[in-house]
């Protein structure tokens, strides 16, 4: 006998009037499960003592606020681009990732694998560090708007001349605070020193280096420059462990590789979402606009490409 609709987990799509056409999911309801957390993207569940099951809806965020209208299949690519660096950089292990096939999660997140495959990892538990271990290899963003200021990045004294995109070379950890509420801070090494302790601290800005420019590498092999990008580690069984999503972009800043070598900066990440918001004159307080369809199909389109070169294939 065929079980009733509410048995079944089932994603929530955006309300029509913020929703573009064929939009992506906004949330997702597993019968009898609470989540344990609703981050701005990504729901999680708890999965035994642990494990969690992290599953990636559609939802965008920028400058501190989730946009009604979702991007179409963003959370699967984002899922596919984590597992895809947590398994081939070196530099990434030991990381959390157990699964990313729901039919080998526990109970009962298993019987709705159907739903959740392509979106969701089974991880295990960190102890959090509330530090965003911010990388930069490229002066842009709001590096370069410090730079322009004080010559400096986050305390960190770069050479006279510089430009928007210039490379940096070594790159820097140009560390924040992570807050669950309102916007991250900029913080210097010996701040997070002071917070984490000095080893900590070494430990964190050694392995993000080290994730990064393996990953820089790739990524210029592929055809992208990735310019910045931010991790976030925890502890496993007293283990410095790589957690939550990694190089994807929605955490990290991809430019087309030939447009950067003709002096040009074009986006394979939401900097072309955050563009629009700028153009459209929203104060950047909540609530955000509404993306209109060609904003959400053109963003699509460039995480895509970025999957597509990063991973040799697509959806």
């Amino acid at each position: 006998m065929t079980r009733p609709l509410t048995h079944h987990a089932t994603w929530r799509r955006a309300p029509a009037e913020t929703a573009a056409p064929g939009a992506g999911v906004y949330d997702v309801h597993i019968p009898g499960v609470t989540p344990w957390r609703r981050g701005k993207v990504r729901v999680v569940y708890e999965a035994g003592p642990q494990h969690l099951v992290v599953v990636a809806t559609d939802r965008l965020s920028a400058y501190d606020s989730v946009l009604p209208t979702p991007i179409t299949d963003k959370g699967r690519i984002l899922t596919a681009l984590t597992g895809y660096w947590m398994r081939t950089l070196k530099s990434a292990a030991p990381h959390h990732l157990v699964s990313d096939d729901p039919a080998e999660f526990p109970a009962p997140y298993a019987e709705h694998a159907d739903l959740l495959r392509g979106r969701s990892h089974l991880v295990r538990r960190a102890e959090r560090i509330d530090i965003e271990c911010v990388v930069r290899g490229y002066l842009t963003g709001s590096g370069w708007k410090e730079y322009r200021q004080s010559g400096a990045v986050c305390g960190i004294a770069l050479p006279p001349g510089l430009r928007d995109g210039s490379k940096l070379e070594p790159a820097i950890f140009t560390p924040a605070t992570k807050e669950d509420q309102g916007h991250d801070l900029n913080v210097s090494f010996e701040e997070v020193a002071q917070r984490v302790g000095r080893e900590t601290a070494e430990a964190l800005r050694v392995r993000s280096i080290a994730i990064y420019e393996e990953a820089r590498q790739r990524a210029w092999d592929a055809g992208l420059v990735l310019a910045d990008t931010k991790f976030e580690f925890g502890w496993v069984d007293g283990t410095l462990t790589l957690i939550d999503e990694i190089l994807s972009p929605d955490s990290s800043r991809y430019w087309d590789r030939a447009e950067y070598e003709a002096g040009r900066l074009l986006s394979f990440d939401k900097q072309f979402v955050r563009d629009w918001l700028d153009q459209s004159g929203w104060n950047h307080e909540p609530p955000a606009p509404a993306l209109p369809a060609d904003v959400v199909a053109k963003t699509r389109e460039r995480y895509l490409e970025a999957m597509r070169r990063l991973m040799g294939k697509g959806l």
